[in-house]
């Protein structure tokens, strides 16, 4: 479910958003979009942080845990 609710927002906020002109603009479109996702879009579901902002806090416990 999580992957569908992803690639839905991916489609809705760049794929049907721009005309591609090759499959390597598109390549390089959603590379682009994913990482403005990861690294600059806040997500509530995370406080309003970014993926990369909550990953980087989990990491300190994930090396405790090995």
């Amino acid at each position: 479910m999580l992957v569908e609710r992803l690639w839905r927002t991916v489609k809705h906020e760049e794929v049907y958003l721009h005309a591609y002109e090759s499959a390597s603009a598109a390549h390089a479109g959603i590379d682009r979009h994913f990482n403005w996702y990861n690294a600059a879009r806040p997500h509530s579901s995370l406080e309003k942080q970014t993926p990369n902002e909550a990953y980087a806090a989990l990491l300190p416990a994930v090396k405790l845990a090995a």
